[in-house]
């Protein structure tokens, strides 16, 4: 029998990631929390409501078609069942997301990012056909940056060895026409350990890129046969999102005003507490003990949790503390992802 290689990728548009918006931590924190604090950073808060506006209704005057796609990409990350909400507004104003169709290639913000980028600007561009095949892989991947993912090629326990100057030359012709400096960023640039979530490679995700052969020195088999990465959200892809976001099935712990409530989780994890305050007044909502921690406050409008205010005490040594007004009779959530606990002693939440 002749072994037959696959076919090789078609050369590609690539996308580009926005640099990342990395904290500037102190000296000294300690080896556990940096990697707590850059691993859990880009990620929302589980159950967060993200709204998304289109900055140009016309596609980048390809016509409706270009919109339903980005729309379809958005409802297949939450059809997995994740605790994510994604809900279009007209107002760009009103939207975390924020979403052009300009020529300038394909490029995300990651996760959380997204939300330092000045309102009425984009944090997410299509900047070419997404209803074709590769286009619609475009859109799942652009969508997957949104949501705290990164490049699955730049994990850094992948164990690519590239053919560095044949990558730099592919990239610096069409269709790309990228420097240097934005190859290295978006294709041999390596992750920090700290940043990333899993352990595997996953050569299918709709975060890892195509290669044409030639370009990989190791693994043999990709410098040999080129690497077709994902066209659709692979079976590590959904896992991994799931274990970030998971359905939001239990309703949260009460908490009552002046008793504390204990944080027993994991690095990542997240607890949801219910306030139902008896007085309209300004309460303290407040961690304790020698955790980082990302605090959010929501109220319960008719089922729909709406944003009150938030705080994210990562790298410091004070507690996250916020003062907001509550409404007597009202359902509020407070809802803590927990980056680490140092030190001794027990971590938990009050409102007083």
């Amino acid at each position: 029998m002749v072994e037959t290689a696959a076919p090789a990728p078609v050369v590609q548009k690539y996308c580009t990631v926005q640099p990342r918006v990395v904290p500037e931590l102190r000296p000294g924190l300690g080896l556990a929390r940096e990697r707590a604090i850059l691993n859990v950073g880009s990620k929302w808060v589980n159950g967060t409501h993200i709204h998304y506006a289109f900055l140009d209704g016309t596609g980048g005057g390809r016509g409706k078609a270009q919109l339903d796609q980005v729309r379809d990409a958005f409802r297949a990350w939450k059809d997995l069942g994740i605790g994510l909400e994604f809900e279009e507004v007209e107002s760009p104003a009103m939207a975390e997301v924020r979403i052009a169709f300009e020529d300038d290639g394909s490029w995300s913000y990651v996760g959380r990012d997204a939300l330092t980028i000045g309102g009425g600007q984009a944090t997410m561009n299509f900047g070419w056909d997404v209803t074709s095949t590769w286009g619609r892989a475009t859109s799942l991947h652009e969508t997957g940056h949104s949501l705290g993912l990164e490049h699955e090629h730049q994990n850094p326990n992948a164990g690519i060895r590239w053919n560095e100057e044949a990558v730099y030359a592919s990239l610096a012709a069409p269709p790309n026409n990228w420097t240097r400096e934005e190859t290295f960023h978006n294709i041999l640039r390596k992750l920090s350990k700290d940043e990333v979530t899993g352990s595997v490679w996953d050569a299918l995700s709709i975060m890892e890129y195509p290669f044409e052969p030639g370009l990989i020195l190791e693994p043999e088999k990709y410098g040999r046969e080129g690497l077709q990465g994902g066209l659709t959200l692979s079976a590590t892809d959904k896992e991994m999102v799931r274990a970030w976001y998971p359905p939001l099935t239990v309703g949260p712990t009460a908490l009552q005003p002046g008793a504390s409530a204990p944080l027993d989780l994991s690095s990542g994890g997240q607890a949801d507490f219910g306030l139902q305050p008896g007085e309209t007044r300004a309460y303290d909502i407040g961690s304790f003990g020698k955790s980082d921690v990302v605090m959010v406050v929501f109220e319960d409008v008719g089922g729909e949790l709406r944003y009150l205010a938030g705080e994210d005490d990562s790298g410091t040594e004070a507690n996250a503390r916020l003062n907001v007004r509550l409404v007597g009779g009202r359902r509020y959530v407070l809802r803590v992802r927990l980056y680490s606990v140092y030190g001794g002693g027990p971590t938990a939440v009050m409102y007083w």
